[in-house]
């Protein structure tokens, strides 16, 4: 079921605003707050769902539990937020504190006895309520860069803990530790011709030119359109500390001083985390990295941080009628910055038309459709996309073409491929790749199929070639005084799947860096043999060839 249309009249409705405890939690950090990221930011593929906390560009500072509670959950991941701990307060809500160097004390202990009982670095854990409970204040880790950081920092969240739905931390109280008097900075605008529209003789969207005004808010050139139109616009929040760019908090617009579009990042689900892709221009993205947050729907999609009017936020512009169009974006402070667009009909003809379309196949998104040419076949559920489109397929040398990542996927659609030309001793090392990348796949007999959110081109690629491991600093037959041992491990073709480290034929812990592709022991004295110690690694790919490196070393007789 794709969803129902979420058409709400701001005049007509009154959003009643949570109470949130203002001064119930403390800082997780014993430094002053400074933020690298804030909620609701623009992230690839979702809205951040918390703070993302500075640490003086290094790792190991004190991480401490905001309120008294217990730790609910512990997840150990190699990408995502890495190392990170899950505590369920009294209140109602759950504080998340991700990319995590180290957990501390009992916490720790936990976390070691369940790798050794998993044998795997990757584990998740929910302790019961009375198993690790925490003090407010309490030191429970050290902030780090695990899992898919790309520097140091802590990465902060509050959430209801019955709907799990995430909450902009500044509700809870911690406006009161971050410095902000800067408006939010808008630095373009577009328009977007709808319907065989034409926008200033266009009939593609235009960049608008912005004139700073007196009073400090800015004023677009005139729209002359004579059809259906919306509005997108790049924005981002700036804090008098940190200098780094932030989301907006707030969007609304207004037609001749009425509502027709807001967004407010207050609070959302993880399963709208997706709609990000709805909400931006995704070709412009695609193709620029820039990322225009659209004013309007022009297909409904269910993210409930949207309100609007019947028209979604679409302006008709219509003969001997002109309009002024207001756009305001402010930040959690109330700090805030608008532009006034002009808008009049215009019956003018283009003179930039279209881009014309040369696909063969019209996509609509709330239907099923399966193109199949040859022996490869892909299959769209309905909801796979978020607007009706042209698609383009093909199939040729080998490969299936489904259009390009220009075009946003929300949920998983299916290939399948039909190839009898490997042994059956080979069809398991094949897989279905994008661009050569590793797509999960199953196969019956000469039958491969994989699922994929993302467009382009897909085919069979063969993986008969094994990891490679190599250690850092060679250890055989030598007497080791190091505390740790490192090696980098790859894969060229599929990538790693699992890995394994042994002493004295006994599983040991061993932590994957994703960033590194290095995996790093820590001994422990208590596993090491007084004599000569037999170290084994063996790491598997995701079609199931494997790599193992064995060596043997001396404990240290140092004391």
């Amino acid at each position: 079921m794709r969803f129902s249309v979420l058409t709400l009249l701001f005049c007509q409705i009154i959003f009643a605003q949570t109470q949130y405890p203002t001064d119930y939690f403390v800082p997780p950090l014993d430094i002053p707050m400074q933020l690298s990221g804030n909620f609701g930011e623009l992230r690839p593929n979702h809205f951040h769902a918390g703070f993302d906390l500075k640490t003086n560009q290094r790792e190991g500072l004190n991480v401490c539990a905001v309120a008294e509670g217990y730790v609910s959950r512990i997840k150990i991941s190699t990408f995502g937020n890495g190392k990170c701990i899950y505590i369920t307060h009294p209140n109602g809500y759950t504080s998340v504190y991700g990319h995590l160097q180290t957990t501390l004390g009992a916490i720790q202990e936990y976390v070691q006895k369940t790798h050794y009982k998993e044998k795997a670095f990757e584990i998740e854990m929910f302790p019961k309520p009375g198993e690790l409970p925490v003090a407010k204040g309490q030191l429970i880790a050290l902030s780090g860069n695990t899992g898919s950081s790309e520097g140091p920092h802590l990465h902060f969240e509050i959430r209801d803990t019955k709907s799990e739905f995430v909450i902009n931390p500044m509700f809870f109280g911690y406006d009161k530790n971050i410095n902000d008097t800067k408006k939010p900075t808008i630095s373009s605008l577009y328009v977007y011709p709808m319907d065989n529209t034409t926008v200033n003789q266009s009939k593609q969207p235009l960049l608008l030119n912005l004139a700073l005004q007196k009073d400090g808010t800015y004023l677009a050139s005139k729209v002359k359109a004579n059809g259906k139109i919306g509005f997108g616009i790049n924005a981002v929040d700036f804090d008098n500390v940190s200098g780094n760019r932030n989301g907006v908090f707030n969007v609304s617009t207004f037609v001749n001083g009425d509502p027709n579009y807001n967004y407010k990042f207050n609070t959302y689900s993880f399963d709208e985390m997706r709609y990000i892709n709805a909400l931006i221009d995704y070709p412009r993205y695609k193709k620029t990295g820039q990322r225009v947050q659209k004013l309007f729907m022009k297909t409904p999609f269910a993210l409930s941080i949207i309100k609007t009017d019947s028209l979604r936020g679409i302006i008709p512009v219509e003969p001997n009628l002109a309009s002024t169009y207001r756009i305001e974006v402010s930040d959690y402070f109330g700090n805030l910055s608008a532009i006034t667009v002009p808008i009049e009909f215009d019956a003018a003809t283009s003179i930039i038309n279209e881009v014309p379309e040369t696909s063969k196949y019209f996509i609509k998104f709330n239907k099923d459709y399966n193109f199949e040419k040859d022996n490869m076949s892909v299959f769209f559920p309905a909801g796979t996309f978020y607007d009706d489109f042209n698609l383009n397929f093909d199939v040729k040398n080998n490969k299936i073409y489904i259009h390009d990542d220009v075009v946003p996927v929300h949920s998983n659609f299916t290939i399948t491929i039909k190839d009898s030309t490997y042994s059956e001793a080979l069809r398991d090392k094949v897989f279905i790749g994008r661009g050569g990348s590793y797509n999960a796949t199953t196969r019956k007999n000469d039958v491969f199929t994989a699922k994929s959110k993302t467009l382009g081109q897909f085919g069979l690629v063969l993986d008969t070639i094994a990891p490679v491991i190599k250690i850092t600093k060679p250890i055989e037959g030598k007497s080791v005084s190091d505390k740790t041992i490192q090696f980098a491990i790859s894969d060229s073709v599929s990538g790693i799947k699992s890995y394994n480290g042994y002493l004295n034929g006994d599983w040991v812990l061993f932590e994957y860096d994703n960033k590194t592709r290095k995996i790093t022991h820590k001994f422990d004295n208590t596993l090491l043999a007084e004599g000569a110690n037999d170290l084994k690694i063996e790491v598997v790919d995701n079609v199931g060839n494997s790599a193992i490196f064995e060596t043997h070393f001396f404990r240290s007789q140092q004391k």
